[in-house]
């Protein structure tokens, strides 16, 4: 650990993730306790680029060792409830089962924010650089018009970092698709 810089993506370049989302699908694999097989379903063009594509607003902040990439976080800016939103492909579930998804069923559309993704190199845990991350996405959000409540949705298993979530403020939503995900939030009103 040399140099350790973080820069928000300004150009639109998140291709530069594609490595470390592919890592992060890894590490959740190895966590998951439920559904496993399914993160073999799950990829940057999937999951990463496809939800930064499609949300409102987004931001990748990168986190440099000497100009090599060691972690990132992804936030972005959605538009919840009035509509069934669709099962992801990825889901560990049929489309005809009943269970709750992403964020809870409201009657009225939200804007909702939701950190999609924070993960670093293994080695690079543990330096207080999650909560940085986290810090600088909880900025962004509210600094967003409308927006009152962010998730965090946590892959099955990865009680780490649950416990994390849970110590900077967030509490308890729901098991999403069944328990395969667990849906924290927070209000940022």
């Amino acid at each position: 650990m040399k140099n350790i810089s973080i820069e928000v993506v300004e150009d639109g370049n998140i291709e530069q993730c594609r490595e470390l989302c592919g890592e992060l699908m890894d590490f959740q694999k190895s966590k998951a306790v439920l559904a496993p097989e399914t993160f073999d379903n799950m990829n940057f063009d999937n999951r990463m680029k496809k939800r930064y594509e499609n949300a409102l607003a987004a931001q990748v902040i990168l986190v440099k060792d000497a100009g090599t990439l060691v972690g990132y976080s992804f936030s972005v800016l959605e538009k919840a409830g009035g509509v069934k939103v669709p099962i992801p492909d990825w889901a560990p579930v049929s489309g005809t089962q009943k269970v709750l998804g992403l964020y809870p069923e409201w009657d009225e559309p939200q804007k909702i924010g939701s950190l999609a993704n924070l993960y670093f190199r293994p080695e690079y845990r543990g330096m207080g650089l999650g909560t940085k991350l986290l810090d600088a996405a909880m900025k962004w959000f509210t600094g967003l018009p409308d927006v009152n409540l962010v998730f965090i949705h946590i892959s099955n298993g990865n009680d780490e970092a649950l416990d994390f979530y849970l110590k900077h403020g967030f509490t308890f939503s729901h098991d999403v698709f069944g328990g395969f995900l667990k849906a924290v939030c927070k209000s940022i009103t």
